[in-house]
């Protein structure tokens, strides 16, 4: 009778991997703590309060003299872009607000200055978003509330649909994820608004389930070889989904790369969180997540 396993695998040693993808994870952590304290996070008008106005021309009107036009009229502009074909014609302008000031009077000055240099009839508005200090405060607040709750739930779902053992290395995976996403916009200073919020839970659940995957291959080996030490049965399940998790994460990185580069300035910044998040959640999958069960198992549980 044959008793092999009928998956053919790669015998490497992931759990062996730790203490340096380890090492390396908490150097990446520690720095984006530094910077977040020291620099912080370039919040958008969702929640830092501000004026958005989207605005379409007629005829083509040039980047760069747009901006100058802001310039001079003293318009406290905090950013533009471009938005889709040059042919277009369509614009983004985030106004400040810090200094505090009526909104709607900022917005109706953007509209002014427009009128007075193109004309009233050579443009069009298409869209004003205007968010309050405050309300953007409460916004703020609330995205990282249900960033918590989302973690929270997940590490409950674990804990009852596996073992208790297999939730601290998911929700560390979890949470080392957000961090250095968050790293990566304090370091390239891009905005902070919901639908990167919206990316980081769309990472969490993509991240949770290519660790699902794997803890469910974990429990398949202990039940068929319960001979098998934890570090033996987690290196194997690694091994035997490795190529489904290269598959499944190359397939995601390649649409999350062609909306990145062509997909348009408006959900560039979703997409390269997007982007890194793929890349973060496999690594913390196989390097954290579940070695870390590993860990925990011999060195923790069974001590205790």
């Amino acid at each position: 009778m044959n008793t092999k396993s009928p998956h053919k695998y790669q015998n490497i040693n992931y759990v062996g991997m730790f203490n340096v993808a380890g090492i390396f994870s908490l150097v990446l952590i520690l720095g984006t703590l530094v910077m977040f304290f020291t620099r912080g996070l370039n919040y958008g008008v969702d929640f830092r309060g501000g004026v958005e106005i989207q605005v379409k021309f007629k005829d083509r009107v040039a980047l760069g003299d747009l901006r100058d036009l802001m310039t001079t009229k003293n318009v406290a502009l905090s950013q533009l872009q471009s938005i889709g074909d040059e042919s277009q014609n369509e614009f983004l302008l985030k106004l400040e607000t810090d200094k505090g000031g009526d909104l709607n009077a900022i917005s109706n000055n953007v509209g002014n200055v427009l009128s007075e240099r193109f004309g009233a009839d050579k443009f069009e508005i298409l869209k004003t978003d205007i968010v309050g200090p405050k309300a953007g405060a409460e916004l703020r607040i609330s995205a990282f509330k249900a960033l918590f709750w989302a973690i929270l739930a997940i590490m409950i779902y674990l804990a009852l649909r596996f073992d208790y053992k297999f939730a601290p290395g998911a929700i560390a995976a979890l949470v080392h994820d957000v961090v250095i996403i968050l790293g990566a916009f304090i370091l390239t200073q891009k905005e902070f608004s919901l639908q990167i919020v919206a990316a980081l839970l769309a990472i969490i659940g993509y991240s949770v389930n290519d660790t699902v995957v794997i803890y469910d291959r974990v429990r398949e080996i202990e039940e068929a070889h319960p001979n098998l030490s934890t570090f033996e049965t987690i290196n194997r399940a690694l091994n035997e989904t490795m190529s489904r998790t290269i598959i499944t994460s190359l397939t995601v990185l390649g649409v999350s790369l062609v909306m990145l580069f062509w997909g348009g300035s408006v959900i560039h910044d979703f997409f390269f969180a997007m982007t890194i998040g793929v890349i973060l959640g496999v690594y913390s999958t196989i390097f954290i997540a579940v070695p870390m069960t590993a860990f925990l198992e011999k060195y923790v549980i069974k001590k205790a």
